[in-house]
């Protein structure tokens, strides 16, 4: 019978690795909790529909990445690809808006796309992000994208680069994308099929395409400035100026957009560790999407957000990102009735908020302490049956091998000595 294994795409996250994952997360919920951001968690699978709506039936995304299916009851269902559209339909379902006009909210949990596999990229992949909700200002901007570089900063990740275009308003757009089709269209034998079909789709993607020849292509394409409106401009305007005080450089790119459908006026990247990542170098993006709330049955709404892969960022990080783990102590028990003893202080010692292991059957205490020193314990503390006559008992330093009697109510700030 052949072995079973992980579904193409997929992976397991061993113990070994989880202190890397605690470390990355950690510093991420302690951010953004410093921001005024709280938690939410919403199902990895929803309706299709808010996906079909949200993202855009012309993404790539929709299109050919989303694991789509119906279920025994003919319900039409997707594992979500992104957070973002999941916490607006929860934003809307559970009436956050009632309780607070602005809402700030963050996600960590697993994500799907059928795309093709590569060095930090899986199908199913954990993203986490970040939502402010309510503030139509160019300071939400600034402040997001500022907490953004901060968090990526934090993790000692060196030569960030910060990337921001503006791309209108839905009242503006549609000239920039009717000059963007004239000018493709004219160039249409220089496309990849992709970008052809794009053309009647969602001729914005062209400028994204990462094909040689279409890059080529889009050089010399509309810039997006000679059709954005006096508010949009001004509004990037403002951004440019705030970001400064919070000392982020930034470089201006007129051809940047986003593979989403639902981003309107700022999108940004934070790029890093090319030479670990190679060309698609982006581990944070994001952007304003104003429009998404009604759009999935709200009223209209300012919003941004921004979201990044957790293993891209961890691939960066290699053996810097390690969460501290507490040193273990080992319980053995000796003589009649050790096994109850070690039981005991076990408890003890954990109610303590220590790291412990001890054996589930009795053993010599030769037998224990090899198992101790196996477990990478520092300390060894031994239930003997003398010294629970004292209510005592041993402890042993793994280090040099020193050992002490100590009263089981002088247990704890010992340990803590020791360590």
């Amino acid at each position: 019978m052949s072995k079973l294994r992980c579904v193409k795409g997929m992976h397991d996250i061993l113990p070994e690795d989880m202190p890397k994952w605690h470390y990355l997360e950690n510093c991420y919920r302690n951010l953004v909790s410093d921001y005024g951001y709280e938690e939410i968690r919403t199902p990895i699978l929803e309706s299709l529909d808010l996906f079909v709506r949200g993202i855009g039936e012309s993404t790539d995304i929709v299109e050919k990445e989303m694991y789509a299916f119906e279920d025994k009851g003919n319900a039409k269902l997707a594992l979500r690809p992104e957070g973002t559209a999941s916490v607006i339909r929860a934003f809307l379902q559970n009436n956050l808006e009632a309780l607070t006009p602005v809402s700030k909210l963050y996600y960590i949990g697993p994500m799907f796309r059928r795309e093709r596999p590569a060095r930090g990229r899986y199908r199913q992949f954990y993203q986490a992000g970040a939502e402010l909700i309510g503030i139509e200002d160019a300071t939400a901007d600034a402040e997001l994208i500022g907490m953004a570089v901060t968090f990526v900063k934090t993790l000692g990740i060196q030569n960030v680069n910060v990337q921001i275009n503006s791309l209108g308003d839905p009242e503006t757009r549609p000239a920039y994308r009717n000059a963007l089709v004239q000018f493709f269209s004219k160039k249409k034998e220089q496309l990849c099929n992709d970008c052809v079909r794009r053309l009647d789709t969602n001729p914005l993607r062209i400028l994204d395409c990462k094909v040689e020849a279409c890059s080529i292509a889009a050089q010399e394409a509309p810039n997006v400035f000679d059709y954005l409106s006096d508010d949009a401009h001004s509004h990037f305007s403002d951004l440019q100026q705030l970001l400064s005080l919070h000392d982020v450089n930034f470089t201006v790119v007129p051809t940047m957009v986003r593979g989403l459908d639902y981003y309107t006026r700022t999108i940004f990247e934070i790029q890093g560790g090319a030479d670990i990542l190679g060309a698609q170098s982006t581990i944070v993006g994001g952007g304003r999407y104003n429009g998404l709330v009604k759009q999935l049955g709200g009223r209209n709404t300012p919003t941004i957000g921004f979201a990044f892969g957790i293993e891209r960022l961890l691939l960066l990080l290699g053996d810097n990102a390690k969460e501290s783990v507490k040193p273990t102590v080992f319980v053995a028990g000796v003589g009649e009735g050790g096994l109850e003893r070690t039981i005991r202080v076990s408890r003890q010692l954990r109610n303590c908020n220590f790291k412990v292991e001890a054996p589930y059957k009795n053993g010599s205490l030769r037998s224990q302490l090899k198992r101790a020193d196996k477990s990478s314990a520092v300390v060894a503390v031994i239930a003997g049956a003398d010294e629970a006559l004292q209510n005592a008992v041993t402890i042993r330093n793994m280090q040099n091998g020193e050992q002490q009697i100590v009263p089981l109510d002088e247990l704890e700030p010992k340990i803590r000595e020791l360590m």
